[in-house]
């Protein structure tokens, strides 16, 4: 059983630990749990993880977000994963900082990434984890509030939140999607 995860975000160091680098967290933790490390390779920073009999081919894409979709269709390919094998770590706006949401598709709620990843693959119909990072801005702010650092308090919530997610990317694979839709979904901080 081969997954392919992808952390959506933009590479640089300004953009590192930002809101909209959530996907590169979030697959950073699930790499550095498993003990893999990252090779630079063709449109993604790659990394190769084995657990419970299951291959889990991680990528962060080097094509910024915008381009996200090239990365994908690409190791996908590749990789000759099934398009229920792959999943999608995003960040999410419309969700409240205290929740993730798996989901099995739908829009890309204006999401360049996904948008570059629909257009790509041709479908909506893929496996994203949406990690809430809340809309606590002014109005006119939203880039500086999606492109900004996390703040010491919502620092806390990330990192218990990051460890769900671990534990989302391995419960997707050893019992499917919809039962872990069943049990994470319903999670809302302090777990």
């Amino acid at each position: 059983m081969k997954y392919l995860i992808v952390g959506l975000g933009n590479i640089g160091a300004e953009y590192e630990h930002t809101r909209h680098n959530i996907g590169f967290d979030i697959a950073d933790a699930f790499v550095e749990k498993h003990g893999g490390s990252y090779r630079n390779d063709r449109l993604a920073d790659v990394a190769e993880v084995k657990w419970k009999g299951r291959t889990f081919v991680v990528i962060k894409p080097t094509t910024y977000m915008n381009l996200s979709g090239k990365a994908v269709k690409y190791w996908m390919d590749k990789e000759k994963v099934p398009l229920e094998n792959i999943l999608v770590l995003v960040d999410d706006l419309a969700l409240p900082l205290e929740v993730i949401r798996l989901r099995a598709g739908g829009s890309d709620a204006g999401q360049n990434g996904l948008t570059s990843i629909q257009e790509m693959l041709g479908t909506k119909e893929y496996p994203r984890l949406r990690f809430g990072i809340g809309n606590n801005f002014p109005r006119g702010r939203q880039v500086e509030f999606v492109l900004g650092k996390w703040s010491n308090e919502e620092w806390a919530i990330v990192m218990a939140k990051l460890g769900k997610c671990v534990e989302l990317i391995e419960s997707f694979a050893s019992v499917g999607l919809p039962r872990t839709m069943n049990i994470f979904n319903t999670l809302v901080y302090p777990y």
